[in-house]
């Protein structure tokens, strides 16, 4: 699968009247002193006029990598503040890429959400955003995640990629990535499919972008040690909730924080070494025919009541100054240094390589 590598008018008003140039002769204290009523009329005279909200209407089509629930609840909230319909395709970053690059003749998507920020990063260098540089509260955003400077895209959520387990079939669960390549484990792993999932390619080429060309090894001795290539995330994670795997290499975090919530024998733990976080980010579509409803999406994804939402659903908040719920936060969780660029240039030889290795 190809990687998809592929304004608002500013209404300046120039106020020009006797009010400025009154301005300044009243604004003095012996003026004000004088008059006692002269500094509630100057300041009347002198306020900035204030912008009026563009009112929204109409419909907006969003292709978004989930989780489900979250984004029906994003839905669902923006919808009510704009009274604009969203159109939602849900899917995992792999089926949105394929289904962009199938509709390229005739767009339609206004707004993207994926789960992968090499992706995106892909999507910016050919062009095909649009940027937004206005975009309230993304001073906020951590700043490796978003293109806070060009305002093409900006990652309102992440997971990090653990080693979730079997709580009944595990009494002493793994504790680095290299544990799974003893015996003990041999044929009890499941490891999502790069190419299907997001959040697994920006493991598998964050970690090779950490470690080098060695870095294979690790997957290699995985493939030796009978780890199963096992779809998507939720197809990888749901033969060990069942006791049928006993372990999920590069699980997603929020699935195994939620599922044990709903009562699931699993948890997860970070490997010791480090681990990568898989920003979510989202951006305006260049071709979008709703450019203004597009804007006030990407605004709701960074407002406080959107952001609590990402909490809630286990997910780490791409805001700075909000907190996850329940789970490991961002200054928990030791990452490896990872470089995105080399991961956008490379996925896609990566995912291949990974495949064949594991077909």
């Amino acid at each position: 699968m190809n990687n998809t590598k592929g304004l608002s008018t500013l209404l300046l008003t120039t106020i020009i009247g006797a009010s400025l140039a009154g301005c300044s002769s009243t604004n003095t204290p012996a003026a004000n002193a004088s008059n006692p009523t002269s500094t509630a009329n100057t300041t009347a005279q002198t306020e900035a006029p204030q912008p009026t909200e563009k009112a929204l209407s109409g419909s907006l089509v969003v292709y978004s990598a989930g989780p489900e629930g979250l984004a029906n609840k994003i839905k669902d909230g923006f919808e009510a503040k704009t009274g604009v319909k969203v159109e939602m395709f849900q899917g995992t970053t792999g089926k949105i890429l394929a289904r962009m690059e199938a509709e390229k003749s005739n767009p339609v998507v206004d707004v993207v959400v994926l789960a992968s920020l090499p992706s995106m990063q892909g999507m910016k260098n050919n062009g095909l955003l649009l940027p937004y540089k206005e975009a309230v509260n993304a001073d906020k955003l951590v700043s490796d995640w978003s293109d806070t400077a060009d305002g093409n895209y900006f990652s309102y959520s992440a997971s990090a990629l653990g080693i979730v387990y079997n709580t009944k079939k595990v009494n002493t669960p793994p504790t680095s990535w290299d544990d799974l390549t003893k015996a003990e484990w041999k044929g009890t792993v499941n490891i999502p499919d790069p190419s299907l999932s997001g959040s697994a390619l920006d493991f598998v080429t964050g970690y090779l972008s950490a470690k080098g060309d060695s870095g294979w090894d690790l997957f290699k001795q995985y493939k030796s040690n009978g780890v199963a290539m096992a779809g998507a995330n939720q197809e990888a994670l749901d033969p060990v909730i069942t006791g049928a795997k006993s372990v999920v290499a590069s699980g997603v975090d929020y699935m195994a924080y939620k599922a044990k919530a709903d009562g699931e024998p699993v948890d997860i733990v970070y490997p010791a070494e480090g681990t990568v976080i898989s920003p979510r980010p989202a951006a305006i579509i260049k071709t979008s025919p709703n450019v203004d409803n597009a804007k006030a999406f990407i605004d709701y994804l960074l407002s406080d009541e959107a952001q609590a939402l990402v909490a809630k659903a286990y997910l780490l908040p791409g805001r700075t100054d909000v907190k996850a719920e329940n789970r490991a936060n961002l200054n928990e969780i030791k990452t490896f240094d990872v470089k995105w660029e080399w991961m956008n240039e490379h996925s896609d030889e990566v995912s291949s390589t990974f495949t064949q290795i594991f077909k």
